[in-house]
């Protein structure tokens, strides 16, 4: 079960990922800028208000009802994409700090790999020499 997981690791370009994750934090940052700087529109349930307690079928009363429907629209589609975008700087930013512990985990783990080597090195240039 392992060894699937070990080939799914060892087939991502790691060091891609890493130089990438701070340009996926800054676009994600830009987003976030972009979309909060953005005055949100009219207030949605006054919008609705106006749209339910005027129908119309074609006069210009109907069309500034159809104009507020989609006022109010506009606005929940402005809310939406302002916590969608909330949403994708958080996960940029916890991307961000993942990549920089996975970076460290395979540096602790390369090191205790030479450690490894040097113990066994020793292990057995100490057997040799027993034999001798």
């Amino acid at each position: 079960m392992a060894i699937p997981w070990l080939v799914v690791l060892q087939s991502v370009p790691w060091a891609q990922v890493i130089s990438n994750a701070p340009k996926v934090a800054e676009g994600a940052k830009k987003l976030w800028n972009t979309v909060a700087r953005n005055a949100a529109p009219a207030d949605p349930s006054a919008a609705r208000a106006r749209a339910v307690s005027n129908p119309g079928d074609g006069t210009p009363q109907a069309l500034q009802t159809r104009l507020a429907a989609i006022e109010a629209t506009v606005s929940d589609l402005h809310a939406q994409m302002l916590a969608s975008s909330e949403l994708i700087k958080a996960l940029a930013e916890q991307n961000t700090q993942l990549v920089a512990r996975v970076e460290a985990n395979r540096v602790r783990a390369l090191r205790i790999g030479v450690a490894l080597v040097v113990v066994a090195a020793i292990a057995i240039a100490g057997v040799v020499m027993q034999g001798q």
